[in-house]
């Protein structure tokens, strides 16, 4: 699989944020979705990378800068029929060492926590995220989780 920046000209991109966005209301309460759609993932402080195997767009994910050594997860979501082949975990590795290259102490995210979340939240668990205190506006509620990695000992 090659990671690259992501062309928000290429029609696939735009269907795979679709298919996140649609798959975000569907599983969250109304007033409860935070992703990004096109526009805001097309803002200065977001990175957004795009991963293909062969032709096939398999991946996407973002990294926002928040400032202050710090750094949240954005848009990850695998394409339709592609969850469990390992271009999560991919996306994952590459956002985290991008972190990393950026010198920034922590990364978080925020997330949902009905069934439909539990696989994201197991990858991000296996990857040494715990979960903990709301950042960057968020506020916690029954519905959402945020999960954060330190990245530095500073």
């Amino acid at each position: 699989m090659e990671i690259s920046i992501g062309n928000f000209a290429d029609s696939r991109v735009k269907a795979l944020l679709e298919y996140h966005l649609r798959g975000m209301h569907e599983n969250s309460p109304p007033g409860h979705v935070f992703a990004l759609d096109w526009s805001s993932l097309q803002k200065p402080e977001i990175t957004f990378w795009t991963g293909y195997a062969a032709a096939d767009l398999v991946v996407m994910g973002a990294l926002k800068a928040l400032g202050d050594g710090a750094g949240e997860i954005k848009s990850m979501r695998v394409g339709q029929g592609q969850a469990g082949k390992g271009y999560g975990a991919a996306m994952l590795t590459h956002i985290i060492a991008e972190a990393k290259a950026r010198n920034y102490r922590r990364l978080s995210l925020e997330t949902g926590s009905t069934p439909a979340f539990e696989p994201a939240i197991n990858l991000y668990r296996s990857f040494g995220f715990e979960e903990g205190e709301a950042f960057a506006g968020y506020a916690k509620t029954e519905f959402n989780r945020m999960f954060h990695l330190r990245l530095s000992k500073s």
